[in-house]
């Protein structure tokens, strides 16, 4: 993990989920802790995420790189995942939104951060969206 991650992790935790930065003030921030697809250690990175009713939407963009993030591929081999919300941390399992619906979540997060919309335009591939529930 990189330093910046490693900081923003700490920050998290120590200010009940607000960081600041090019963060600060986020409110859609999240913690997710996956288990390595290939490593089995448990694994945690912050990310923004859209709220969807009783679930959260991570958009797996990996900054408009031409290849998925390491989380998703985490969560494909094994979709158990711990989130931390604030000072609330649960037990989740993801699911792997397709479709109108995987368009219409990714829109919701170009409206929370426009930047996920330049995000699409530098990558061939299809974007990922994934939803978690408890």
């Amino acid at each position: 993990m990189n330093a910046f991650n490693e900081s923003v992790i700490e920050e998290f935790r120590a200010n009940g989920g607000k960081v600041g930065g090019p963060f600060e003030g986020r409110t859609n921030m999240v913690l997710i802790t996956t288990t390595g697809a290939k490593s089995g250690r448990a694994v945690t990175n912050p990310l923004v995420y859209v709220p969807d009713g009783d679930r959260i939407v991570l958009i797996a963009s990996n900054g408009g790189a031409d290849k998925h993030p390491a989380w998703y591929h985490n969560l494909r081999a094994n979709p158990e995942i711990t989130i931390e919300l604030g000072t609330e941390t649960y037990t989740g399992k993801a699911e792997f939104i397709t479709g109108p619906e995987s368009d219409e979540l990714y829109e919701r997060m170009i409206e929370l951060m426009p930047v996920f919309a330049e995000y699409r335009t530098k990558t061939t591939r299809k974007i990922p969206v994934v939803a978690v529930r408890r």
